[in-house]
């Protein structure tokens, strides 16, 4: 769902309030299902907000991908140990992802600040 919301702030011309998010997504979630799917995007990130009236208006700051990468962070963050778990996770990956990776690694240090 909060796919859903994130892809319908990314298509809206511009910041956009949660009546508007809902009759994107049709009317079959409710109103209050979008506000709490809106509050929690706001919560990591995922979205801005800013005061329209006596509402907000909500513009996407991140992806689908970018949300991924939120959950993830966050639950590295919540570990103590975040060399075992970064090592669980490099092990347990697939010898084309470990390709993957090791690709953006590269980029990452031969281009930092980017």
């Amino acid at each position: 769902m909060e796919a859903l919301v994130l892809t319908a702030l990314r298509q809206a011309p511009a910041p956009a309030t949660a009546g508007w998010v809902q009759e994107r997504l049709g009317m079959e979630f409710a109103y209050t299902t979008v506000m709490t799917i809106l509050t929690r995007l706001h919560a990591k990130g995922a979205v801005s907000r800013e005061r329209e009236g006596r509402a907000f208006a909500w513009r996407a700051t991140s992806d689908e991908a970018g949300l991924a990468a939120l959950r993830m962070r966050r639950v590295l963050d919540s570990e103590s140990d975040r060399g075992a778990v970064l090592a669980r996770f490099v092990t347990g990956l697939s010898s084309d992802d470990e390709l993957l990776l090791r690709e953006l690694l590269r980029h990452s240090v031969e281009e930092p600040g980017e």
